[in-house]
């Protein structure tokens, strides 16, 4: 094997894991949210970028504001699964760049002192992190249900401000009776990978 991970994690993070689409009625703690962020917060960004922003959507009242916003093939799962986190890009991360990144603080004003510098940067790299994000709701043993059907900016006036802008969806938790579809296809290597 060209890979340390061994085969049974490899398993669990990429080829066994799909896009749940039902789930258990088990709850999601905050213990096991705490322990998913802790290990994804390690992932790299450009400057050591943090502008993800999950807001975990847990009482009846705001998953009934939630599930008005979802298109409506995304309604009843969203409406049934254990945990849903909403998913952002926070456009204001650079004041935290001096401490998050204290070997060049003056990144801060040098590159993101205007906001469409900001909104592009905090863009790609909250996208990073969601995508460990989920990753990482799969090594807790968990299924992840990303879903970009869904009225974005619906979402952002409902729970969020200007200064972040909403990705996706993501529900959590175990998964139930007959949660995945059919895996898809992939392209294969030489498909995707050149050489110059």
């Amino acid at each position: 094997m060209s890979l340390v991970l061994d085969s049974a994690a490899q398993d669990l993070l990429f080829r066994e894991a799909r896009t749940a689409n039902t789930f258990t009625d088990e709850p999601v703690t905050e213990e096991q949210v705490q322990a998913i962020y802790d290990l994804v917060k390690y992932g790299p960004t450009a400057f050591n970028q943090t502008p993800l922003r999950i807001t975990l959507v847990r009482s009846p009242e705001a998953r009934e504001r939630l599930v008005r916003h979802m298109a409506e093939g995304n309604q009843a799962k969203t409406a049934t699964a254990p945990l849903v986190a909403i998913l952002s890009a926070d456009n204001e991360f650079h004041e935290e760049l001096p401490h998050l990144f204290p070997a060049f603080p003056q990144a801060k004003d040098l590159f993101f002192s205007e906001r469409p510098a900001r909104e592009s940067a905090a863009g790609m790299n909250a996208a990073l992190q969601a995508a460990y994000f989920i990753i990482g709701v799969r090594a807790a043993g968990l299924a992840a249900g990303p879903m970009t059907g869904v009225d974005l900016e619906g979402v952002r006036k409902e729970f969020l401000d200007d200064d972040h802008t909403p990705l996706m969806v993501v529900n959590i938790g175990k998964p139930g009776e007959d949660a995945w579809y059919p895996r898809s296809p992939r392209l294969a290597y030489d498909e995707v990978v050149t050489t110059v």
